[in-house]
């Protein structure tokens, strides 16, 4: 079928509403849309390059390690959590009481993305895979009562109060059987002749459309991309997530979804789609390569540092994981005397590598710990490499 022909669904009656039945997704597509084609081919050429330079770089890890905090936390704002990047790679402790239950959430999704990911070796991309990725991003959070793990057995909708003003009624329960087993087969069908960008797109609007689960259908439908990418080997290292663009464009992307339903217009969607992969692929390797620059540049500098330049080093490595840090962390890590880690801690200050913070800074730096007038409890800061993971 030609995606312009492509007839999304029909209005089911229900007991006083109206819930969406989805077509079936698991068929031949075909694409004659030329700019559609085009942004293919560029996002197809974009994505090798990301994917063979990462395999390039020797450090990539910490790059994934700070994403995957990255995507978390914006995947989770789009549903209404409020969590920064900042806080997210806090402890518990350090977070203002009032704000932990949207940290939980955070740090369940980074749970459930990596549990995903490295599922992938064993399972496919499967109904299996989906619902015990689910079980993890719902556990003792908000939601925890919502059949975490299960699909839902009861109806939901999208926007309004209830029912009755709701914005989008998802098909009724008694259809996800036949829709969630048509989408499993769909991402993994092998004699299907579609390109894969164009297979993960239809399947992320067919996901969001279905939202097989009482709570939790976004960022799960939004995970599913990275996990498409790499089970198919487009990537072969998580970096790449889009709900950075998703976010920035969140207006576009709810309308975008929606004209697939109300107008039939797939075109417009995997448009929209395939233009958020070119830009956050380009995003994506610039911040790689602004990374390794900013490495390179602070490895340069501590030579000076004499006696403590391996210690150094150890350190800045290990602040490409973990941004913000105290003394007594310091001393942990490297294995040395509180008085030490102060010392060093004091020298990255003067390098201007680390930034000492005791508060909120510009409303993007939040520190819960203050000082009161002694060098105790203080919480450093990478702040110039916190700085690439925003838009």
């Amino acid at each position: 079928m030609d995606i312009k022909d492509f007839k999304a669904g029909f209005w089911t009656k229900q007991y006083n509403y109206k819930s969406f039945s989805p077509a079936l997704v698991n068929i031949e597509w075909v694409i004659s849309n030329p700019r559609i084609n085009t942004l293919l081919s560029e996002a197809n050429l974009l994505l090798g390059e990301l994917n063979a330079f990462s395999q390039y770089v020797p450090s990539v890890d910490f790059f994934i390690m700070m994403h995957v905090v990255k995507e978390a936390t914006t995947s989770s704002r789009i549903e209404g959590t409020q969590t920064s990047i900042e806080e997210a790679i806090l402890k518990i402790e350090d977070i203002d009481p009032e704000k932990r239950d949207d940290w939980n959430e955070v740090q369940n999704y980074i749970e459930a993305m990596n549990f995903a990911i490295g599922q992938l070796n064993q399972l496919p991309i499967s109904s299996r895979l989906l619902r015990k990725t689910h079980q993890i991003l719902l556990q003792s959070v908000r939601g925890e009562h919502k059949q975490p793990g299960d699909y839902r057995s009861s109806q939901n909708w999208i926007g309004g109060a209830t029912l009755a003003d709701a914005t989008f009624i998802p098909p009724h329960h008694t259809e996800l059987h036949e829709l969630m087993g048509d989408l499993e087969k769909f991402l993994n069908n092998e004699t299907l002749h579609v390109p894969k960008l164009i297979v993960v797109a239809i399947a992320h609007y067919q996901f969001e459309t279905i939202h097989p689960f009482l709570d939790g259908n976004g960022r799960l439908g939004r995970l599913l991309i990275t996990l498409y990418l790499i089970s198919n080997k487009i990537l072969t290292k998580p970096t790449l997530y889009l709900s950075a663009f998703f976010e920035k464009h969140r207006t576009l992307y709810y309308d975008n979804l929606m004209v697939v339903r109300q107008k039939n217009d797939l075109e417009q969607w995997i448009t929209f789609f395939l233009v958020g992969v070119v830009e956050t692929t380009k995003k994506a390797k610039e911040t790689l390569i602004a990374i390794l620059k900013l490495k390179e540049k602070h490895e340069a500098t501590l030579y000076e540092l004499g006696t403590k330049a391996a210690k150094a080093k150890t350190l800045l490595e290990y602040l490409f994981q973990h941004p913000i840090v105290s003394a007594a962390v310091v001393a942990k890590v490297l294995g040395i005397s509180p008085p030490t880690a102060n010392s060093l801690l004091r020298e990255f200050e003067r390098l201007n590598i680390l930034k000492e913070t005791t508060g909120y800074k510009r409303n993007r730096l939040f520190v819960f710990q203050e000082t009161t007038g002694y060098k105790r409890n203080r919480l450093f800061v990478f702040q110039a490499y916190l700085d690439l993971f925003y838009e």
